[in-house]
């Protein structure tokens, strides 16, 4: 399934202007329903899968769960998930959940019963790590994700997988695929060894982090040096699983916000020609800008309401958005660019040349800086894009 989706992800509590720390009054509301209007924007920017972030149950951001089993309150109910699960189904969007695994509320039942709260997480009081070893947690784990996979989702992604300890989710998955075999795991990584830790957790592919840096760096301090490793590296993994590619998500300041507007395009067609399992989070495709601040709001700015429907988009984003669509239906037509083989032909500080390949199918790419930022993505003799 990796090798043919492309991801449009999306941070549902803060898409649908759900209040995230000010809870007073009643704040229920079946506002996940709003993202139904947009399943047929997502098909038309090109993409086949959809990544929503946390929906269950939480206190604030979502990433503090107090029951897996139940949809958030504020953004509806069982029923409205379903709804939009049957939208996705007769649209033949694949879903992808964020399960967050490794730690939850201070409030969960969780800790009340003892398998959670020996230690915060990373500091967070109100966040307590799960006991990863005890066999009810693995088991209320196996009971979480299999519930939601007979209600039709794909997938799981992992928060903070990297958090985890390795042999539960080998013994947790290794009881889903039992019933769920096709079911893709996707495991939260951001430093180390992504092939020894998704080994070693039988996860079926990791968020690619060290690409991402290393695309929106060069791109800012004119140093292709830095994607040249990367991209060595990129191909190392590749050797491996289909990685999770991205330029921007919930937890980092906008591309459009890193890099000058006139450099985002070039991030956007490196990440649909380079191999793995490419996704675009929500307002990317319309140059949407934000930087994280401090303190509890400190990703306010990057999770933003949508308007009600996409016919009510700023005029503005509509360059952007229409360089997405051409480079994603270029990412379309050569589907085994997922798999393909990635080597750099040669690259200074200001230019980097690369090539990816499949048997006898090649594609090449040229990224510059000066005198204007420009790419060439083309193939014996034929340009495919250039900006």
């Amino acid at each position: 399934m990796l090798d043919t989706s492309i991801w449009w992800q999306v941070y549902p509590l803060g898409s649908t202007g759900a209040p995230i720390r000010d809870r007073s009054g009643d704040d229920s509301g079946h506002r996940l329903q709003q993202l139904e209007p947009w399943l047929d924007y997502l098909l038309e920017l090109g993409c086949n899968g959809l990544l929503l972030g946390p929906i269950f149950e939480s206190e604030t951001h979502g990433y503090d769960t107090i029951d897996h089993f139940m949809i958030d309150r504020r953004l509806g109910t069982l029923d409205v998930f379903d709804r939009l699960m049957r939208a996705c189904n007769e649209r033949g969007i694949r879903v992808m959940l964020d399960g967050v695994f490794n730690h939850v509320s201070r409030n969960h039942e969780a800790v009340a019963a003892g398998r959670a709260g020996s230690t915060d997480w990373e500091g967070h009081e109100s966040l307590a790590t799960l006991h990863h070893a005890d066999p009810l947690v693995q088991d209320k784990v196996v009971e979480i994700m299999e519930f939601w996979l007979a209600r039709g989702i794909s997938g799981w992604r992992l928060d903070v997988a990297y958090s985890v300890p390795p042999e539960f989710w080998r013994a947790v998955l290794g009881r889903v695929r039992q019933n769920y075999p096709h079911a893709v795991f996707l495991g939260e990584v951001i430093h180390g060894d992504y092939t020894q830790i998704a080994q070693a957790g039988t996860l079926d592919s990791v968020t690619q982090y060290e690409l991402w840096k290393a695309m929106w760096s060069s791109l800012n301090d004119a140093n292709f040096f830095e994607l040249a490793h990367a991209l060595n590296r990129h191909q190392e993994f590749s050797n491996h699983m289909i990685t999770n590619t991205f330029v921007g998500n919930h937890d980092v300041d906008r591309i459009a916000s890193k890099v000058r507007q006139d450099k985002v395009l070039l991030a956007v067609a490196m990440l649909m020609t380079l191999p793995g399992s490419p996704s675009i989070y929500y307002g990317d495709e319309q140059g949407f800008t934000g930087m994280r601040g401090e303190g509890f709001a400190a990703d306010d700015p990057v999770r933003p309401p949508l308007p009600a429907t996409p016919e009510e988009l700023s005029p503005i984003g509509q360059w952007v958005l229409n360089a997405h669509k051409a480079l994603i239906a270029l990412r379309r037509q050569h589907p085994w660019l997922a798999t393909g083989t990635v080597e750099v032909l040669d690259n200074t500080n200001e230019t980097i040349s690369y090539t990816v390949s499949s048997n006898d199918r090649q594609i090449q790419v040229d990224v510059w800086l000066e005198p204007n930022p420009g790419v060439h993505v083309h193939t014996g003799g034929n340009t495919l894009y250039k900006l």
